[in-house]
């Protein structure tokens, strides 16, 4: 299924509390990022060189669910059952119940500091083919824990450490040159691209970082 597709299988999802702002602000840069970057598929999610993807922003993962359906991860059956009692698809990802998702999430502030770690992991274990991507809202960068793993990350050169930002203009501070300054003081690389431009997106992801983590702002129209 292609991305087409995908407004389809979100429109399959009803109930209460969906956060639909939250979901389609991410709809895109998720589709690429799976489509086009990410090296896993359902046949090598418990693979050990497997690339790891960490949806930190968890409230309303309705376009991650998508995602995951069209790629196969999960079956399109599951998807109108969202948020039931009885449903593995709840408001908030779970990795124990949801194949494919590598951590359960919806507290702010906590996917960053996990791919830190993450990354960290990897690298002891002296595997470098791995890559860790964490999506994170730019409201929780007004998180402390996200400042420390920004910070971190970037004096112990954590290359294999890739975040991407959606920015809908809902975050309570603002950074003197935006985002990716923030990233950039911290010693990391950083792009800025439309966030519904699949071909500027894919560039983004793509761009070499020798020795630095990177960063992908993907700015979407503000949230209402």
């Amino acid at each position: 299924m292609g991305y087409s597709g995908l407004s389809d299988l979100m429109s399959l999802m009803t109930g209460d509390e969906k956060h639909g702002p939250a979901a389609t602000s991410t709809l895109d840069a998720l589709w690429v990022l799976y489509d086009r970057v990410l090296r896993v598929s359902p046949s090598t999610a418990d693979h050990p060189e497997r690339d790891r993807f960490l949806l930190s922003k968890g409230h309303g993962p309705m376009a991650y669910y998508a995602v995951l359906a069209a790629k196969g991860f999960l079956p399109v059956e599951l998807l109108p059952g969202f948020g039931a009692y009885d449903s593995p698809l709840g408001h908030h990802p779970d990795r124990v119940l949801v194949p494919g998702v590598e951590i359960g999430s919806g507290s702010l502030g906590h996917g960053l500091p996990l791919a830190v770690g993450t990354a960290l992991g990897l690298r002891a274990q002296g595997r470098t083919d791995p890559r860790v991507w964490v999506l994170v809202g730019d409201a929780e960068l007004d998180e402390g824990s996200n400042s420390e793993a920004i910070a971190y990350a970037g004096v112990v050169g954590l290359e294999g450490l890739h975040t991407l930002v959606v920015d809908n203009a809902s975050a309570s501070h603002r950074w003197p040159g935006g985002i990716a300054a923030l990233f950039e003081a911290a010693g990391w690389s950083a792009r800025t691209v439309d966030g519904r431009d699949h071909e500027a997106l894919y560039a983004a992801y793509t761009a070499p970082h020798p020795g630095r983590p990177h960063v992908v702002v993907a700015r979407v129209e503000p949230r209402n």
